[in-house]
């Protein structure tokens, strides 16, 4: 807590100062879907996603930036903001607010072609990212060969977002903090074996969450690593996460107990030119609790086509899920058309 009221005092410390003349810009996309679905009824098959993003940003007199983003739901509705002090001593970015989270900003980086194995529906899965809609304040920097480190604090994570002079009081009493750190690494730039790993990354994570103030509960943990790669047109990928939920309660109810998760997946991307890619994609998930059957995983795997022409993406996935959601011999298969643009 004492870390996070300095970071905050020396974040507003550093902004006084003259602000420059600023900029604003309007990001977005737009993308309609057509789904198919063997062992469901699909009913409309049509879909459609737009997002709009504000952003602004100026530079002070002292060489500190400052920047702004605020996204917009489907419906109209506020979504994520995030307040950024860039450039602070020279050395690191500080942000407050929300915009996914470290963690989550990891979650499957394995290459497609257009989406991960179970990006268009196929399959439910655990992810890493508990704390990807907490209003935090994180830190952003490089060190020498450790390489990028990204680190968020989540002094309550409820869920709440809070406006300005106001605090979220009563939300959610029961939960309690969040931590994650991200660190990136390129692997060619280590001594003396870097000349060997030249192309790859290493891409490891942690988070832990307070999902309950109860005495004698665990915590929520996750963990990932991957490696990325390529090598002339091909591109390929191995990620492995661990996801512990955290037990909830004390009685000892199946249904509050800690469930652990394993999900590893598989990516191999080739561009065939600078329009057309394929890949293939695999995800695994493994659980491991007392309560449940955990002699079965459940499997997806997905061929993905991406193809850009004028601006405009299409994308094409076929995906098969044994064991979807993890109930055993259940199926889920989906076959997916997209449209998107951004501008």
């Amino acid at each position: 807590m004492k870390i996070t009221k300095i970071l905050v005092a020396l974040s507003f410390l550093f902004a006084v100062s003259t602000a420059q003349a600023g900029e604003m810009t309007v990001t977005g996309s737009m993308q309609a879907t057509y789904q198919s679905e063997q062992d469901r009824t699909t009913g409309n098959p049509l879909g459609m996603d737009r997002e709009i993003t504000f952003s602004g940003s100026t530079e002070l007199d002292n060489g500190i930036s400052m920047s702004v983003m605020q996204d917009f739901g489907d419906d109209g509705s506020f979504g994520d903001a995030k307040i950024t002090f860039g450039n602070v001593g020279g050395l690191v970015d500080i942000y407050v607010g929300t915009d996914g989270s470290e963690v989550d900003a990891i979650d499957d980086i394995t290459p497609t072609a257009f989406e991960e194995a179970n990006g268009a529906g196929s399959g439910t899965y655990q992810d890493v990212g508990g704390l990807a809609a907490e209003m935090g304040i994180g830190i952003k920097g490089s060190l020498p060969i450790i390489g990028t480190v990204s680190a968020q604090y989540v002094p309550k994570a409820d869920g709440s977002e809070s406006a300005d002079k106001t605090a979220s009081a009563d939300t959610s009493a029961s939960v309690g903090s969040g931590f994650e750190i991200v660190v990136r690494n390129n692997m060619g730039d280590l001594p003396f074996v870097g000349s060997f790993l030249d192309g790859n990354s290493l891409t490891l994570g942690f988070a832990e969450e307070e999902v309950s103030t109860i005495a004698n509960t665990t915590d929520r943990i996750e963990a990932t690593a991957a490696i990325t790669g390529s090598y002339g047109n091909f591109s390929y990928g191995y990620q492995v996460e661990s996801i512990q939920t955290g037990e909830t309660a004390t009685s000892g109810a199946p249904s509050t107990d800690s469930i652990e998760y394993r999900v590893d997946s598989i990516g191999l991307a080739y561009a065939v030119n600078d329009a057309l890619s394929i890949s293939y994609n695999v995800m695994e998930q493994r659980q491991s609790a007392e309560a449940v059957d955990s002699s079965f995983k459940q499997e997806t795997d997905a061929i993905n086509i991406g193809y850009t022409v004028g601006g405009i993406t299409l994308g094409f996935q076929d995906a098969s899920t044994d064991n979807a959601n993890m109930s055993k011999d259940t199926k889920d298969d989906t076959r997916t058309i997209s449209v998107k643009a951004a501008f």
